[in-house]
């Protein structure tokens, strides 16, 4: 299995490019698989059905190697680094499902919470764990991921992008009176 982690000292001295791909097709535990398979579950139906099943799976795929590029680049010297796992792929997917229904209900621990305030959230947090690094978690992978996501549908579809923008704004004005 080591052979297909992603690697980053390996990728820089071997060129085994190959590790961005296989890295996202396996995981360190069955709740690690299963929570980026139940994500993609309620999550993936809107990205594809905006997207298209062709358009989707190179989406999903290409976000599999741009969201562990950051990791690469920070890791590429440090031969004790190696990451596995979907979950920044499973980010973009999230969050662009996030662009096209941003108002979508969440239970996050049986809190409801529209999905804009989760994404908000969720960037904020991976942020702040990626620079803190105390964990086994690739942070900067669902950080990117999820930036990618948003890029992603902003290149393929601004005009959804456009109209997400219009209905935060206008949600926030009713809000605010």
């Amino acid at each position: 299995m080591n052979r297909f982690l992603l690697t980053p000292y390996w990728i820089e001295r071997k060129k085994e490019y190959y590790r961005f791909v296989t890295s996202g097709f396996i995981h360190a535990n069955y709740p690690h698989l299963i929570f980026n398979m139940i994500s993609l579950y309620f999550f993936g139906y809107i990205a594809e059905a905006w997207l298209g099943t062709g358009l989707y799976i190179v989406f999903y795929l290409s976000a599999i190697v741009v969201s562990d590029i950051p990791t690469y680049l920070k890791n590429k010297h440090n031969s004790n680094y190696a990451s596995l796992g979907a979950s920044g792929a499973v980010s973009a997917v999230i969050f662009a499902s996030i662009i096209l229904k941003p108002f979508s209900t969440l239970l996050i621990y049986f809190i409801p919470m529209p999905a804009i305030v989760f994404g908000i959230l969720y960037l904020a947090y991976s942020y702040y764990m990626d620079k803190k690094s105390r964990d086994n978690v690739n942070h900067s992978a669902h950080l990117y991921g999820a930036i990618y996501g948003l890029v992603f549908m902003s290149i393929y579809d601004y005009r959804a992008v456009l109209a997400m923008i219009q209905t935060v704004a206008s949600a926030v004005q009713n809000i605010i009176g």
